[in-house]
């Protein structure tokens, strides 16, 4: 039995009947979810994703997220936001302009959705309604996976909440995210954007790889081999067999032999009405009185020659019709496993490709913080060399004032550029200590050279006068 799959994203058109209409031609149970603008409506979505208003949480199973999606929301807005405000609020003249909370001013925002509804599920009722709990449950394994390949797929939608409920007629995830796109030049440089994180194309693309990875992660988690109902507008189809290419060729091969098979059959029933007269020809033969044997006439002998040789022709034709047959169910079981591989080869290079975007994507960053890195090299070399300059003439400058101090004639004025320095913050208390330190050294060391002086014995010239 294939199944059905769906991957609704919440939009505000989903509020009309009309669209609430469209909801079953999946096959699925679950309706269209409504696009989440405002405060209200995400309160709304807490209130129904967590069934806070019938108390039945233990029919729901918490897959990502805390017990709040508002919470979470309001918390992923922190942590990705919250230097970006900042770094936009520096660049504003006005304060008209600046932003105090980007949740409440995205939330205050007509045109953008607050955060993003998607709804997944995997079976209709008719489906559903055959399982019991214990298998229902092993959904939620599934369903992990598909947080997972969402995240990978599309690393622009940030998840804050992921819930499964399994008090419905099949058991389906409701996700909660902010959709996040880079490379902006007014205002934040990163900004809330439902429209070009889901634009039409990338949607497509993804709602496609998402079922495909479902099925062989379905396939995995319950050890079957599954098929999914084909995509296509306003109804679907099973997909089995018979839809295979492989197994299209092999049907018309029989086709193409059926010709032979109605002449098979003409033939046995001819073989049969033979049969009957054979059988009817065997009883009228006589028994010779004498000999008691029964003797054959040349016309019944050829008759009997004739049949046994038509028994054993339509014999053969059965050998190989049973041996087509058997080609046909060898190659109907050989198609389907080939097509199971082709399938989780098929969810294995979406897999792979996105991590190969993923890789590429953070090598990319690599590569401009090593830019980064490098120039900031070049910053703090050339600081370096500014501060170890600026260092030198600061010495010297300290140096010069405690000289100057020291010099009865300049004593006075250089005290006054002592405290104006300091008064204007040019120089600290250290930097005031450390002149008062210098001017010790200086005194010191001019009053053991002057000491040195008068105590160091004098040499007399040839007149006895002391040099």
């Amino acid at each position: 039995m294939a199944l059905a799959y769906s991957f609704h994203v919440g939009s505000d058109k989903n509020r009309k009947l009309s669209s609430k209409g469209l909801t079953t031609k999946s096959g699925t149970t679950s309706l269209s979810n409504n696009g989440i603008q405002t405060k209200a409506q995400l309160t709304r979505c807490d209130n129904h994703n967590y069934r806070l208003y019938d108390n039945n949480q233990e029919q729901i199973e918490i897959i990502k997220g805390t017990d709040s999606i508002v919470k979470d929301v309001k918390e992923l807005y922190h942590n990705e936001f919250d230097e970006l405000v900042l770094e936009y609020n520096n660049k504003q003249r006005r304060s008209d302009r600046k932003i105090d909370n980007y949740f409440e001013h995205v939330s205050q925002d007509k045109t953008r959705d607050l955060a993003v509804e998607i709804i997944i599920e995997l079976g209709d009722k008719e489906f559903w309604d055959t399982k019991d709990e214990k298998y229902k449950r092993k959904m939620t394994s599934v369903y992990k996976q598909q947080i997972s390949d969402l995240e990978l797929l599309l690393p622009e939608f940030k998840v804050c909440s992921a819930v499964v409920h399994y008090d419905e007629t099949s058991p389906h995830m409701h996700i909660v995210g902010v959709p996040i796109k880079d490379g902006y030049k007014n205002g934040l440089s990163s900004q809330v954007c439902k429209s070009k994180v889901f634009d039409k194309k990338a949607l497509f693309e993804l709602q496609d790889k998402m079922r495909t990875l479902c099925i062989d992660e379905y396939n995995e988690e319950y050890n079957l081999s599954e098929k999914l109902k084909s995509k296509q507008k306003g109804r679907n189809r099973d997909i089995n067999v018979r839809d295979m290419d492989q197994y299209a060729e092999a049907k018309i091969a029989m086709d193409l032999e059926s010709d032979k098979f109605d002449k098979i059959n003409e033939e046995s029933n001819e073989l049969d009405n033979k049969s009957k007269d054979i059988s009817n020809m065997i009883k009228d033969i006589k028994q010779n009185p004498i000999t008691k044997n029964y003797s054959l006439s040349q016309k019944e002998k050829e008759r009997i020659e004739t049949y046994i040789a038509e028994v054993n022709q339509q014999n053969q034709k059965y050998k190989e019709i049973n041996l087509l047959k058997n080609i046909i169910n060898n190659g109907y079981d050989n198609l389907r496993e080939l097509e199971n591989a082709k399938d989780k080869n098929k969810a294995l290079n979406i897999k792979v490709k996105a991590l190969e975007k993923t890789v590429k994507d953070k090598d990319k960053k690599i590569s401009e913080l090593e830019k980064l890195v490098d120039h900031f090299k070049e910053v703090a070399s050339a600081a370096q060399t500014l501060f170890y300059s600026f260092k030198n003439k600061f010495t010297k400058m300290i140096n010069h004032i405690a000289k100057r101090l020291t010099n009865p004639q300049d004593k006075y004025m250089y005290q006054y550029v002592k405290k104006d320095f300091f008064e204007h913050g040019i120089i600290n208390m250290d930097d005031a200590k450390q002149i008062d330190n210098a001017v010790k050294k200086i005194n010191k060391e001019m009053e053991e050279a002057a000491e040195e002086f008068y105590t160091k014995p004098k040499k007399k010239d040839d007149d006895g006068l002391s040099m």
